[in-house]
């Protein structure tokens, strides 16, 4: 093999591990505690149990990813999490109000809470590290207040459904039918809407990738879709919570990359002066991630109590901790500007696979914790080398 199709192969190699990195990552974790756990990992009893223990952090994960892009953190969400499951608690079991009405009002509340720490940190111009290190003092304070010191049990069973419930099957087969139809569905209409964004960039003269290697991204991706539907269809198939997932997730995604307000908030992110005198309204962008980060982490909070099958004073103690260690090893700047919902989505399967997994193994709570402290600054560390390289 000459020199220039040796350069040629790993400038290629150096690129799809560019661009792919946290998927390769999570793959490579994946194989190393299949390995280890005897193949107890990627069972399809224990595959569903990670989604289910982790749902609540990837809501945050997502909702955490806007506020980064700004260039801020919110330290707040475990406590308006706890708050939130206080609150539904003693709503539907203790005043036995329907699940219909008290999760509306609960995102709401979710999204004033969101408001009022955005409007200190928009418009007043206090940092967000002290305004949410307040909300998070603040609301596990009120959290003891409401519930105080103890937990209430045994929600209505039509609310733990939204963490704990399954889609109905079709058919009597032994895999679950309806999760195989969702799968192949989503597999085929992602495929066409990637064929036909990469013909809408031909045909605008804009540079596309060869046709050899988008057929293998696709193969790859097409793949993956149907086989993760294939190990959810063998226990019960999708659960219902990893539907309301995959719908923020793509509800969130095309607002990054498709609409004005995801152009924003990488604006202001990137270059707060710039985007400002640019005509970007920044304090108005600012304000409004935040009260999205309230709702999320009200529906993280149901997601939890839900789960849990009670609202606890403790609830979401130290999840802030998780949701940016999975935004920040998914790819997103510390300083603002750079991120994907996908990145984030994948970094906190990363931090689910390695607790999952270290769970299976029997590590200890202890080193788990410190695990996950070397993962979060190995994250900062490949952001720090990733700037340098590129400036």
């Amino acid at each position: 093999m000459s020199d220039k199709t040796e350069n040629n192969v790993g400038t290629f190699i150096r690129k799809i591990f560019e661009k792919y990195s946290m998927i390769i990552i999570l793959i490579v974790t994946l194989l190393i505690f299949q390995l280890l756990t005897d193949g107890i990992l990627l069972r399809p009893v224990n595959v569903t149990n990670l989604i289910l223990q982790n749902s609540h952090i990837l809501v945050l994960a997502i909702g955490m990813l806007m506020v980064v892009l700004l260039g801020h953190v919110d330290l707040s969400v475990g406590s308006v999490m706890a708050f939130v499951g206080a609150l539904s608690a003693m709503l539907m079991i203790q005043r036995e109000i329907s699940p219909w009405l008290v999760i509306p009002l609960c995102l709401i509340i979710g999204g004033v809470i969101g408001a009022w720490q955005g409007f200190w940190i928009a418009y007043v111009k206090i940092p967000a590290f002290i305004v949410t290190l307040s909300g998070l003092l603040l609301f596990r304070g009120l959290t003891q207040v409401l519930l105080g010191g103890m937990s209430i049990a045994n929600y209505p069973s039509m609310f733990n459904f939204l963490s704990s419930g399954y889609l109905p099957n079709i058919g009597e087969s032994e895999l679950h039918m309806t999760s195989i139809l969702i799968g192949t569905a989503v597999a085929i209409l992602l495929a066409a809407t990637m064929y036909m964004s990469r013909k809408k960039k031909k045909d605008n003269l804009i540079k596309v990738e060869s046709m050899t290697s988008f057929i293998t991204k696709l193969v790859v991706i097409v793949g993956t879709i149907l086989a993760i539907t294939y190990v959810f269809s063998q226990h019960n198939g999708f659960p219902f919570v990893m539907i309301v997932i995959a719908v923020l997730a793509a509800i969130y995604t095309f607002i990054t990359n498709q609409t004005v307000m995801g152009r924003h908030i990488y604006a202001t992110g990137g270059n707060y002066k710039s985007a400002e005198l640019s005509g970007v309204k920044t304090k108005k962008v600012t304000f409004w991630v935040f009260v999205n980060m309230g709702v999320l982490a009200a529906l993280a909070g149901m997601i939890l109590a839900a789960r849990l099958n009670a609202a606890t004073p403790q609830a979401g103690s130290g999840i802030e901790l998780d949701a940016l260690s999975a935004v920040y090893f998914g790819g997103a700047s510390t300083s603002g500007g750079i991120g994907t919902i996908v990145g984030a989505l994948v970094g906190g399967l990363i931090i689910g696979v390695l607790n999952n997994g270290m769970s299976i193994l029997g590590v200890g709570i202890d080193w788990q914790q410190a695990i996950r402290g070397l993962i979060l600054l190995l994250a900062v560390v490949i952001d720090q080398y990733n700037k340098r390289k590129k400036g």
